[in-house]
């Protein structure tokens, strides 16, 4: 029997799913520069309480110690009541404790690494449960551009952070950096739960005609099943799943040192003041915001005219991302131009945008129904870079203006993402995994073969009484 042939006629900004799509691009604006923004204002702070590079280290790591905490629950959560519901309460949240960020810095050191920690336990539900939103509103040819524009608002959430961070601390004091970004992921929150629902048959804007078609698409591709168990065992013994968590590593080994490391780097090393030392910072995240709009359309138009498989799609851009980022990183290790360095890590950067078209939504493609439950688990050991990346730095880079320490930061970040790109061609893949496809109940099985049996007898009646005729 040939498929359905879905068709949808309304034009994209009055479809509802990319309306939610801009409501997530502002919440991971609001995830990323609320954890950058420390990022530039510690340079300050520093100076105001006394903290040695080392501390500064623990400081910015802090976050990450809450953050990896409850990436699991938090995919585990999203599946019972609602990603959209658990990234509300996560990223607004986040914004709330920021507001108190300056009365607790001046309270002590340790009273704001707890408050960092507190709020990277909060904020670690964020990725896993947009995965959950996608799995329900996504259609399978759809999803580069949904889950990448998403992505793409951490990028632009660190450009935003860094490139005004440095000015309103200059002009206002650091303070109102946490003033402000909390007041703004308040108003994101507010706006966020009263527009967006977990899932189109819950949606009361939500046209007649979007609603068959992303349901269509769905249960085409094997993606709406009854809910059951999480197939722990299989998750854990899945090479593609490896694949996905050994590249996640690798990008956010990259990503963490530059939010972290950057503006210092260029402070420091390279003599910039904070407000351009912020700005300059944000360049390289500017390309890859920027960039990664056109690549996650490009991910999904090339399966649509069948010129790529998804398999080949995810392997082609997440590779070749990597061996450009590498390319890029040892240029930069070892060149001592301010310009031409802005300008590999800006490169570096933008080519990069295509693992997040790889990776990034390789987790619904081997198992939508657990994607949530995928990204949590991905991220919980791809967030171990937040920590232990500020503190290796620190440890290497003892001199701040000593560019020849500088350089082993970029020379680890590159054999990372060398590392990334080989395992991710080997290991990975398209194709939902068998342990990914729910099974009937038993209830279920029993009363299909029934009506297969019925169906049957009727066919047979039919053929004796056109004999006897």
């Amino acid at each position: 029997m040939e498929k359905e042939i879905l068709v949808e006629t309304r034009p994209i900004w009055k479809k509802r799913r990319y309306q939610n799509v801009v409501l997530a691009f502002w919440a991971f604006i609001m995830v990323h520069s609320l954890r950058t923004n420390l990022s530039v204002a510690i340079v300050s702070m520093s100076e105001e309480f006394g903290w040695d590079s080392k501390l500064q280290g623990v400081v910015l790591s802090s976050f990450y110690y809450g953050y990896i905490s409850t990436q699991l629950f938090g995919g585990w959560m999203a599946r019972k009541i609602g990603g959209h519901i658990l990234l509300g309460l996560g990223v607004g949240s986040t914004a709330v404790l920021t507001l108190f960020s300056p009365l607790a810095a001046r309270s002590s050191a340790a009273a704001f690494i707890a408050l960092r920690t507190i709020m990277g336990v909060v904020e670690g539900v964020a990725f896993p449960s947009i995965y959950e939103v996608w799995s329900k509103w996504a259609p399978p040819l759809e999803r580069s551009r949904m889950a990448g524009t998403s992505y793409a608002g951490t990028y632009v959430g660190s450009v935003i952070a860094l490139s005004t961070c440095g000015v309103i601390a200059e002009k206002m004091g650091w303070d109102w950096i946490f003033y402000i970004y909390g007041i703004v992921g308040i108003v994101w929150w507010i706006l966020w739960a009263s527009l967006v629902r977990g899932r189109p048959e819950t949606d009361p804007w939500i046209s007649d005609e979007e609603k068959k078609y992303i349901l269509g698409c769905l249960r085409r591709d094997d993606v709406i099943k009854k809910a059951s168990s999480v197939p722990w065992a299989s998750i854990a013994t899945s090479i593609p799943f490896y694949a996905i968590i050994i590249s996640h590593f690798a990008e956010n080994w990259g990503l963490y040192t530059m939010l972290t490391q950057l503006p210092t780097f260029m402070k420091q090393s390279l003599q910039f003041d904070l407000s351009e030392s912020g700005f300059l910072s944000s360049v390289p995240y500017l390309s890859l915001g920027i960039v990664l709009f056109f690549v996650s359309y490009l991910a999904d138009w090339v399966q649509k005219r069948g010129f790529l498989t998804t398999g080949q799609t995810r392997k082609y851009f997440n590779c070749s991302a990597f061996l450009a980022q590498v390319l890029f990183m040892m240029l930069t290790a070892y060149q001592s131009n301010t310009t031409l360095i802005i300008i590999f890590l800006t490169f570096g950067a933008a080519i990069g945008s295509f693992a997040i078209c790889g990776y990034g939504v390789n987790h619904l493609d081997i198992a939508p129904n657990y994607a949530s439950i995928l990204m949590g688990i991905s991220n919980t050991i791809g967030s171990i870079p937040g920590i232990v990346s500020p503190i290796i730095s620190g440890i290497i880079v003892t001199d701040q203006t000593d560019s020849e320490q500088w350089k082993w930061i970029f020379i680890i970040a590159a054999i990372i993402y060398g590392t990334g790109s080989v395992t991710f061609w080997f290991m990975s893949t398209g194709e939902v995994q068998e342990w990914a496809k729910d099974k009937p109940d038993e209830e279920s099985a029993i009363k299909n073969k029934s009506i297969d049996s019925l169906q049957t007898d009727v066919s047979t009646m039919k053929q004796l009484e056109a004999k006897e005729k």
